[in-house]
């Protein structure tokens, strides 16, 4: 767990891969046959098969939600531009690091919304739930301190340790960090593999999955296969039927989400797969949110396409959680398919 506790807690928002990357390309020498990064910052690996194999595309994304500083004030306080999908609630009273591109320095500072605390402020104000634009970080500086150190732009990340607990590990940016640790940890695995594989580690895709529309159109994959977490909400005060997955329940096969329908026949070969290798397993239906498979599937003309989905509590949060277990099963499907999973292809 050393490298996806290193993966959690590094900082890159969308645009601002480049920590991420780095991780990932060291983990990566001498493991694949080619290693490059695109003008997006996308990474591309890429493990060769024999000759006339088909290309199966892997994306998993780096970038977690996070924010750029928009505004600094006389007084000193920031004022941020969210970059991915926050629920305001969640964001209370947080510790924020500010990387400062004047001064170099990472930052430490407080996230809360402007307003009254408890002691002075009346029932109805209290029961109020901020927006996105009422949050500002306050750095505990001086204002020609913080002016001195912070612009416009710079890169701003919540600050969370990542922790092991057992069965289950949580952290930052398991979305899709978790996903980037499926992809490394089966091209170690990998031996002899049907397809050639380009494993893209790719940016931007939680404002748009730009990365890997990109990307697919330089790797023009015969199969598309993203990688990303999804909702288990197996939690208290949830009904079943809303829960999506369960922690624990295996990898997640998606039928569908709102940025794309798995190609049936893909679908159905994942799921035989699996019920042959007895990995644990299970069918997800995500009634709203997309991976990287919906801008792959939609490149050039048209590319069957599937997501692998890692449940996990708590998504878009700093404590999001998942299974061991269902890592394990990820990199077991994952590795099994690309070493024999081409018979739809043959035919």
């Amino acid at each position: 767990m050393d490298l996806l506790k290193r993966l959690s807690e590094v900082a890159g928002v969308p645009g601002r891969e480049e920590r991420v990357r780095e991780i990932i390309e060291t983990e990566l020498e001498g493991v694949v046959d080619d290693l490059s990064t695109d003008s997006m910052g996308n990474l591309h690996a890429v493990k060769r098969a024999g000759d006339g194999a088909p290309r199966a595309m892997v994306a998993a994304h780096m970038d977690e939600i996070g924010f750029y500083v928009k505004f600094v004030d006389d007084k000193g306080f920031l004022r941020l531009q969210q970059v991915g999908g926050f629920d305001p609630r969640n964001l209370f009273a947080r510790q924020v690091i500010v990387h400062g591109s004047l001064s170099g320095e990472e930052l430490l500072g407080v996230l809360n919304p402007g307003g009254k605390p408890i002691h002075i402020s009346t029932p109805e104000e209290r029961s109020k739930v901020p927006l996105l634009a009422d949050f500002y970080v306050d750095l505990g500086l001086e204002p020609d301190e913080v002016k001195a150190k912070v612009r416009i732009g710079d890169m701003v990340t919540l600050r969370q340790e990542f922790l092991d607990l057992g069965k289950v590990v949580t952290g930052k940016a398991l979305d899709d960090r978790t996903g980037c640790w499926i992809a490394i940890q089966t091209l170690k695995r990998l031996k002899d593999p049907a397809f050639e594989v380009h494993a893209v580690f790719t940016t931007q895709e939680e404002v748009g999955l730009r990365g890997a529309l990109t990307s697919a159109y330089r790797v023009e994959p015969d199969i598309g296969i993203a990688l990303d977490t999804t909702l288990a909400v197996d939690t208290p005060d949830i009904k079943d039927h809303q829960r999506v997955t369960k922690l624990g329940g295996g990898v997640g096969i998606k039928v569908m989400d709102s940025s794309a329908i798995s190609t049936r026949w893909l679908l159905d070969e994942f799921l035989e797969l699996a019920e042959k290798r007895g990995i644990d397993h299970q069918l997800e239906v995500l009634p709203l949110g997309g991976t990287d498979a919906g801008a792959i599937q939609r490149s050039r003309l048209g590319v069957p396409s599937i997501t692998l989905s890692t449940p996990s509590r708590y998504v878009h949060t700093v404590t999001e959680m998942i299974s061991k277990a269902d890592l394990e099963a990820a990199v077991a499907l994952l590795t099994a398919y690309l070493q024999e999973g081409t018979a739809r292809l043959e035919s």
